[in-house]
């Protein structure tokens, strides 16, 4: 082992160290991608990851600006439903007043009505009692005239002495009939 590791020293190339070109090479690849990186990537991609935070703070922005006014806009609507349920209750209670009112209004017509008819049944049954009483006292009468001249063997055709004999008679009907009431 000791020998070979001599020979190898003695050859020159070891193992560890490389060769000298290859040390160069690597140095330039390595300032060549560190410069390449650091100059043109990094900035690249740091621009492109500020446009995305960029991005997703407005989206975040826009969200809550956007929830916000889908809030308020609840309240609103919350808001317009309960006045319009209160105007609804309003309306329904105006509407029960006025059909109550409407219903009273119609009852008192309608009583007043029936009030005329028989106010007007009343006078209509009055002048049929006064026409038929007045016929009455006319056929009477004229029954008995005839009557009273049958019984006298006299004519009673004088038409004021009938009309006095007429309600005479009828004047003591009357008279008895209140009697016996």
């Amino acid at each position: 082992m000791k020998a070979a590791a001599t020979l190898l020293a003695a050859e020159g190339n070891s193992p560890i160290m490389p060769h000298l070109y290859e040390l160069v090479v690597g140095v330039f690849a390595f300032l060549f991608v560190l410069i390449f990186v650091g100059r043109i990537l990094t900035p690249r991609i740091q621009k492109t990851l500020n446009e995305r935070t960029e991005a997703i703070e407005g989206g975040i922005k826009k969200a809550e600006d956007a929830q916000a006014e889908a809030q308020r806009t609840l309240e609103q609507y919350r808001a317009q439903l309960a006045e319009a349920r209160q105007e609804a209750a309003r309306l329904r209670e105006e509407a029960r007043e006025q059909g109550a009112q409407i219903k009273a209004e119609l009852r008192e017509e309608a009583q007043e009505e029936a009030r005329r008819l028989i106010q007007a049944a009343h006078a209509q049954i009055e002048a049929d009692r006064q026409q038929a009483f007045a016929q009455l006292r006319g056929e009477i009468g004229r029954l008995s005239t005839d009557l009273a001249g049958r019984i006298v063997g006299e004519s009673l055709e004088d038409e004021a002495r009938q009309r006095r004999v007429v309600d005479r008679f009828l004047e003591e009907l009357e008279g008895t009939s209140q009697a016996v009431r």
